[in-house]
Order: structure tokens, then sequence, then C-alpha cells
């Protein structure tokens, strides 16, 4: 029931939106842009008082150019002492207020986007807990952890400062270019000439980066993608076990060097055009003082020199939050690729939802009816929803129109027990998996108590179905944590209880830690059947009227599933139980046994009716007992 297939890369993106745009395509940046404005909406009152304190340290910064010009004009000339020191403490006045007040809007608008961060990343991961199964049995796992830590964690500097940043700098350019104008209108002019270049050149460098910057985090995601595989428990075991160890560190090696050579290729991008502004920058004050100088010579009114220094003081005022409204446009180009990625991800259609006005039961009696049943794939990978026998059997049609389930009419009662077996590829697992809405059906519909599971709110059916799997996953954390998942209330003797049920409670009491011994990644600190007992033991603790068993035994010895069944027999009495059974000997009681074949029922009826009959239950019946049990130990 393994459905991972770790050497296979697709694309996380949206199916319907190709992964590679075009040379030269650029995507609909304004409504991008439009969007990205959408997430500081909840913040604007706090951004407003940004703004404010942006607005009156620009106008106080501006204020000093203006002193220094009397003090050279007026106070030293005229000897004028206390003016000039009123006009000294003015400035170092303005120098304290301009940094009292950044520091103050730096910190509001940190927080603002520490909490647009965190926006993000709850938004992304949500969509992804309500993304349909086959969704993850297409994705990697490591793609999807690098679109929340790498992704969001890249616009971490843009998302803080950027709003800050533009809000200043427009606002000291604003105020400067006034200044300036007020100062002497023809210097200003001369000062102004160049700036036209800066921001084509700054455009031209953004466009650059953003292309790089979007190569760069799919090379992040995929490197992501081989670490979490490959460095994982059952990664290192296959590995060393398959000797393949070197040749993961020569592929890794490889990724990695892909990487070096995008992230010089992202360090470098524009860099020799930004210089040229900075050494257009460098030279402008010599250029105001030629300017001035030829100004006087052709016998045009003269500057004075507090004038001359006070606009040189402004205009490298100007340009420094010029270039650094440059800089901004050009961090912003590279964030709009990581934002492109991120909302590629919230923008995934979600197609089992939860109707308007569900359905709530407050006591679920377990009865399940198919009711003329049919599904398909459609275009979903072939491994979706099915084992990984069942997904190599059906191969192509899993993503043809070919139905996987056909016709199926089923009445569970409450508290009945229903075997489904077949060949492999008949869509047994299919079956179990349209109960709890993993997939929902293409035709007809399934009821539990006479609701159609569509119409039940996914809290009702989450605690009206359990599923116990052949694959059991734990996570890595203690045995309670692992058991309190599944009743995060429950008390230390609930926990026992449920544990003496499944027959795992000797076991776990014997380990040093008892409840407190942490599992192990995917709970490789247990056996086989040590976990699946486990397993039984939460869905007892989660006490599902409907229960389905999806090969729960069919992965360990005979000894060890005599010990499982045990468990099983326990947590199913006075459920509805639907079991999807490999070994025939585990179903010999069940109420009702029903033979799935190219996804219609072959045969339906009790054990004994079944051998009798003849047909293909009992011819599966003889080939089962004819084949020796061969598993791992338990």
């Amino acid at each position: 029931m393994h459905h991972d297939t770790p050497h296979w890369t697709p694309s996380p993106a949206n199916p319907t939106k190709p992964e590679h745009s075009p040379p030269g395509a650029d995507p609909d940046q304004p409504a991008q842009l439009r969007r990205i404005l959408r997430l500081f909406r909840p913040y604007r009152g706090r951004l407003a008082l940004v703004g404010l304190l942006v607005a009156a340290s620009a106008l106080v910064s501006v204020a000093s150019p203006f002193l220094l010009r009397e003090i050279l004009d007026t106070a030293i000339p005229e000897r004028r002492t206390g003016l000039l020191s009123l006009l000294a403490l003015g400035m170092i006045g303005a120098a304290v207020v301009t940094s009292v007040f950044g520091v103050l809007q730096t910190l509001i608008s940190t927080t603002v986007g520490q909490r647009v961060m965190h926006d993000l990343r709850t938004a992304v991961y949500d969509r992804l807990q309500r993304m349909p199964l086959a969704f993850f049995t297409r994705t990697r796992t490591g793609e999807v952890q690098s679109r929340i830590a790498n992704d969001i964690g890249g616009m971490q500097a843009t998302v803080t400062s950027t709003a800050t940043s533009l809000v200043s700098n427009l606002t000291s350019v604003v105020a400067t270019v006034v200044a300036m104008l007020a100062l002497d209108w023809r210097l200003t002019v001369v000062s102004l000439l160049l700036l036209p270049l800066f921001v084509w050149i700054s455009r031209r460098v953004g466009r650059e980066r953003r292309r790089i910057t979007s190569q760069r985090q799919k090379q992040m995601a995929a490197m992501s993608a081989m670490v979490t595989e490959s460095l994982s428990v059952s990664g290192i075991l296959l590995g060393r076990t398959m000797g393949r160890s070197d040749s993961l560190t020569r592929d890794f090696a490889r990724e990695s060097e892909r990487l070096v050579g995008l992230e010089v290729r992202s360090s470098m991008a524009g860099r020799w055009r930004m210089s040229t502004i900075g050494i257009v920058m460098a030279a402008m004050p010599a250029l105001i003082y030629w300017a001035a100088g030829m100004v006087l010579d052709s016998g045009g009114p003269s500057v004075s020199l507090g004038t001359l220094v006070a606009f040189v003081s402004l205009q490298q005022g100007l340009f420094r939050p010029a270039v650094s409204l440059l800089s901004t446009g050009v961090d912003i180009q590279t964030s709009l690729a990581l934002f492109q990625r991120i909302f590629e991800y919230l923008d995934l259609p979600i197609d089992i939802t939860e109707p308007a006005e569900p359905v709530r039961l407050k006591k679920v009696r377990g009865e399940v009816r198919f009711d003329r049943v049919d599904f398909t794939y459609a275009n979903e990978p072939s491994t979706n929803g099915s084992s990984a026998n069942e997904a190599s059997a059906q191969g192509s049609s899993a993503k043809g129109s070919k139905l996987t389930l056909s016709g199926i009419d089923l009445t569970v009662p409450a508290g009945g027990s229903l075997a489904v077996v077949g060949p492999t590829g008949s869509g047994k697992t299919t079956l179990s998996y349209l109960v709890p809405r993993l997939y929902d059906v293409t035709g007809g519909r399934i009821l539990i108590d006479g609701v159609d599971v569509r119409d039940l709110d996914f809290d009702t059916l989450s605690r009206a179905v359990g599923v116990v799997s052949q694959e059991t996953y734990l996570f890595h954390a203690s045995v309670a944590d692992n058991l309190r998942f599944a009743k995060p209330d429950a008390t230390d003797e609930e926990l026992v209880a449920a544990a003496r049920a499944a027959q795992i409670h000797d076991h776990i009491a014997s380990l040093p830690e008892g409840y407190d011994t942490l599992v192990g990644e995917r709970g490789y600190r247990f056996s086989g059947g040590e976990k699946q007992r486990l397993a039984i033991a939460r869905t007892i603790l989660r006490d599902p009227p409907v229960l389905i068993l999806d090969e729960a035994t069919s992965a360990l010895d005979t000894r060890t599933e005599h010990a499982v069944q045990q468990a099983i027999d326990t947590l199913s009495a006075g459920r509805t139980t639907i079991t999807i059974a490999h070994r025939l000997s585990t179903v010999r009681d069940a109420d009702q046994i029903v033979v799935l074949d190219g996804g219609r029922i072959a045969e339906r009826g009790s054990h004994d009716e079944l051998l009798a009959r003849g047909g293909r239950y009992a011819a599966l019946v003889r080939r089962d007992e004819s084949l020796a049990p061969v598993a791992p130990a338990g």
C-alpha cells in the first residue's frame, strides 16, 4: 500500500499550469502586486502609523541642509555664535529624531512583515491539509517542505522591510527634490537628468534576477526533496543495503553544483549595471561644482557657498533613497518569483469540500450503504488510492476513462461486517478510500445512516469512520503523544485501557521510559506487529462506529498476525467493519463477503455459501491455502 515514487519529480505546481513559462513571458504583474498588497490589508492601521513616522523622519532629515546653509552663509560669516549654537543643536536634534523614528518604524514594519509571513505559512499549510490524497501521491514531500520553508523564508527581507523602505525612500525623494528646487532649480535639473537611465537599468536587473530566482528556488526544492527521501530512515536503509550510498552522494553533489552556479548568477545579476549607478553617484558632486562654476563664468547669477554645499548634501541625500528605491524595485521583482510559487499552492483546486450547510450527526449508528457507486481516477497517476500491487495491475486504466469501480451496490448494517476480497487490481483499496472521502465517488452515493457522506461535515465524518491500514504511520514523538493524536484529551488511564485492548500495553510497560518512549522516525523503534497494535490502540481511543481495515495484517508473519488479529477482533466488536482482505483466513467469519473483479461485484455471500458455490471465491481460497505465508517477522 506504499504510494511513494522516489525517483519521479513531477511539477508541484497547479497541474493545469505549465511549470515553465516561455522565454520573455511575464505573469500578470499588476494583478500579482494587488494580491500581495491584499496580504497587508489586515495591518493597514500599523502601516499607516509607519507611514506617518516615515514622512516625519524624511521631513526632519531634509531640514538639516537648510540649517547647514544658514550656518555657512549667515552664522559663521557674521560671527553670530548664539545663532550658530542654535543651528548646530537643530542639526543634532534632527539626527536624533530621525534615528528614533527609524527604530520605531523598523519595529512596527518588521512585526507586520513577520505577521504576513505567518499568515502565508498558515494559509499554505491549511490549503495542503485540505488537498485530496491524489495531490500527495504525485508530489514529493521535500517539494512541499521547500515551498513552506525556502520560498516563504526567502521573502523575509522583502516582506519585512519593503513596505517601509518604499514609503521612506519615496517620501525622502519627494521631499528632497522639493528642497533642491527651493535652493536652485537649475542645479536640480542637472541632478535629475540621469534618473531615467537609473530606472531603466534597475528594471533590467530586476527582470534578470527574477528569472534566476525562480530557477534557484526550483533547484532548492529538488535538493530538499532529495534530502528528505535519501536521508530518511527508509532512504538510508535502502541506500546502504543496495550499495548506493556513494552514488547518492554524487547525485547530491551534482544538484548542489547546479545550485552553486545559480547562486553566483543571482548574486552577480546586474552587478556591473548597478555599479555604473554608484560611479555616477560618486561623480555627481563634481558635476554640480562644475555646473555652478560654468553658470558663474557665463555671467549668470552666483550661487552662495552655503547654497552649494547644502545642495550637494541634498543631492547625496536624494541619490541614496533613489538608488534604494531602485534596489527595492529589484527586490520586489525577485520576490515576485517567490510569491508566484506560493500563490501556485494557494490556488490549487480543492476537490473535496464541505457543503455550505453540512449535516451533523450527534450519534452515528454505523450503517454503510453503497448505492450504484462508480469511480474513476480520471487523469490521476495510477498509484492514487490503490495499493502498490493494485496500482501496478490497473496500469493505464487508472489514467484513462475506464471505471475503477462500477455499479457497486452494497449495504452493511450497523454493527455488521463486510469483507472485500479479489485479485490484485480489482479496486478493493479504492472502495475503502471512498467511505472516509479520501476520494469522492464519480457516480452514485455512499451513505452513512442514510446520509450521503458528501453532505456530512468533516468532523462528523472523521469521528464516524476510522481506518487501520497495512502501512502504519507514527510521528517522531512519544508513544503517549502518538496515541493522543486520536484523542488529545485522553487520560493516562484511557491510554492504558486502549493499549491493553490492542495487546500492546505489556510491551510498552517493559520499555525503560514506558509511554514516554520516543517511537523514532516512522516508528522504527517498533516492529511491524507492534506498530500495527499501536495503530489499533490509537483507533480504539478514537472510538469510531465504522471501521475500515485495509489489509492490516497482510505484511505480518503468522504468529504476529494472530496477536494483531486478536487486537482487531477487540476493536471490531460492536462496530460496522469493512475489511479489505489479502489473506482470506482473516475474513471467514464476516457476515458478508464480496468478491471484486475488474471493479465489479462478481460474487457475494457468506464464507460457506461462496465455498459451496465453487466460483471465484472458492478459487481464491484454494490458492490462498496452497501458498505458504512468507512475510517478515513481527
